[in-house]
C-alpha cells in the first residue's frame, strides 16, 4: 500500500500532467487550494468522497491513485 507521500506525489503528477494550477483544480473539485496542497504533500488523506472526486477529475480509478503499489 502506498504511503501518504506516494499518494501525494501521484496527485501532484496527475495535476501537472494536465497543466492545471492547484487553484484551478481546487475550484473545479470544489475543495480549498490548501486542502489540495495538503493532499499533494502527503500531510492529509482525503475523505472517501473526495477520493472519488479526485479520481474522476484525473480520469483514474480510486484504486490506482490510492491503493495500488508504486
Amino acid at each position: 500500500m502506498p504511503t501518504k507521500t506516494d499518494i501525494g506525489q501521484r496527485l501532484r503528477k496527475l495535476r501537472e500532467e494536465m497543466r492545471i494550477s492547484r487553484e484551478k483544480a481546487a475550484i473545479d473539485l470544489n475543495i480549498s487550494a490548501s486542502a489540495l496542497r495538503m493532499y499533494e504533500s502527503g500531510e492529509r488523506t482525503p475523505r472517501d468522497e473526495v477520493k472519488i472526486k479526485l479520481a474522476d477529475y484525473y480520469n483514474q480509478s480510486v484504486q490506482a491513485i490510492f491503493f495500488d503499489p508504486a
